[in-house]
Order: C-alpha cells, then structure tokens, then sequence
C-alpha cells in the first residue's frame, strides 16, 4: 500500500511538472522577452510608481521603491494564481474528460506556477536590494516560510474560486472589480500609518496585507514578525487553504457533471 501510494505521489508529481512547463511555455510563446519579462515587469511598475509617490511618501517610507516593489511582488504571486486557477477546469475540459488524474492537480498547477514566475521576478528583487543598499539581516531567512503561507491561502482561494466558475462563469467579471478594491486595501503602495478609523481596522485585517507587511519588516527593517501577526499569516494560510479543498471536494462530482 505504501508503495502504491508512493508511486501515486509520483506520478502526480511528474503530471504537474508537465503541465507547469505547458503553462510557462504558453504565457512566454508570443513574447521575445520571454522570461525576462517576469524580471523587468516589476522594475518597470517599481519605477513608474516611485516617479509618482515617492515624494510624496518620502518623509513616511524610507527606500520607498523596495517598499512599493516587496508589496507588488506579493499582490501579482496572488492574483496570478487566483486568476489563473478560476478557469484551469473549463480550460482544460477536454483533457479532464480523458484523462483520470485528480481535478485538483490542475488548480495547483497554475498555483505553482505563479510561484515560479515570482522566483524569476525575485531575482529583480535582489538586485534592486543591492541598488538600495539594502543590508543583508537574518530575518530575510523567514521570506520562504511567510511566502509558503501566501501561497497555501492562494490555493485555497484558488479551490474556491475554481469550483465557482463551472457553475457561475461572470464570478470572473465579478472577482476583477473585488481584486481593485482588495488592492486599495492591501497598502501596496502608501504608508497605513497615515489612516485611521475603519479603514484602518480593514487593512490591518486584510490577510494579503498582514503577508506583505511581515515580509516587509523581515526584508527591510530586520524585524520578526509579531506573534499575532505569525497567528494571523498561518491561520488565514492553512484556514483557508483546509476550507477551500474541504469545499472542492464535496462539490467534486458536482463540477464533473458540469464540466
């Protein structure tokens, strides 16, 4: 039995690695950059908005394009996969009708590789560290572990949102106008300590904003994390995460039928 469930694990494992090198190769075949793009995209966007705000925020953030270009890194890892994974099972229809692999290894897929393309983006990312003068501090050996939880919240989400669009296909048109409205309040791009009242209270509940305000105080200012904050980033990471596959797969012959 163990071995079975050994070569099963395998087996899986080599299907998601064929279907991640089927989706990079399909996001980078029209483009001549090709995965340089995952690079200079977040250099281009960093320096578009540091021209905007930086004077505007200079007094409040010091090394505001680092500040601007961590929180960015995070935002586009989740909403790559969140918008990827929407649609993996109508996109890939015909495929799951013919083939007997779990529906789920699809959403992972493109979960996983939206995680790649941040590791290339990530090699911006030091660069721009070192332009900044960044110093190198022990807390950034926590980067892993708090991006590790991102992504588990990003699947779950993924489950969820995937499992949805079989049955209501405008939750997409739907989702983009809740992504704008997240964004705003994910502080990617000003300071949360000039807010107050309310607003303040929802960003400092947002979980995509507790993952990127961790890594910055680990990145930038050598900080740890609180242990609220640690409790929140693994509560919304493996909560979510738990609920959306408990969700996907109660539905899962549900979705077949529909699909």
């Amino acid at each position: 039995m163990a071995a079975a469930d050994s070569s099963q694990r395998k087996q899986h494992a080599f299907v998601v690695k064929q279907l991640t090198a089927r989706e990079l190769k399909r996001k980078y075949a029209r483009s001549y950059l090709g995965v340089l793009w995952s690079i200079l995209n977040p250099l281009l966007s960093m320096a578009v908005l540091s021209l905007i705000f930086s004077q505007l925020f200079r007094r409040s953030i010091e090394n505001y394009p680092i500040y601007y270009l961590t929180g960015y890194l995070l935002w586009q890892t989740f909403t790559g996969a969140t918008n990827a994974a929407m649609t993996t099972l109508v996109d890939n229809k015909m495929l799951l009708l013919k083939v007997k692999f779990p529906m789920e290894l699809f959403i992972l897929t493109r979960v996983y590789t939206s995680l790649i393309n941040l590791g290339y983006s990530l090699i911006a990312y030091v660069v721009m560290l070192a332009v900044f003068r960044v110093s190198l501090k022990w807390t950034m050996l926590l980067s892993p572990v708090i991006i590790l939880l991102l992504c588990l919240f990003a699947l779950g989400f993924s489950y969820l949102l995937a499992a949805a669009y079989v049955f209501f296909g405008d939750i997409k048109h739907l989702y983009s106008v809740v992504l704008t409205l997240w964004m705003y309040c994910s502080a990617i791009f000003y300071p949360v300590e000039q807010l107050q009242g309310f607003i303040r209270v929802v960003i400092a509940n947002n979980p995509i904003y507790v993952y990127i305000h961790c890594l910055r105080k680990a990145v930038m200012y050598g900080q740890l994390p609180l242990i609220p904050e640690w409790v929140q980033m693994i509560l919304w990471g493996i909560g979510v995460y738990l609920a959306g596959y408990a969700v996907f797969r109660k539905n899962r012959n549900r979705i077949m039928q529909k699909i």
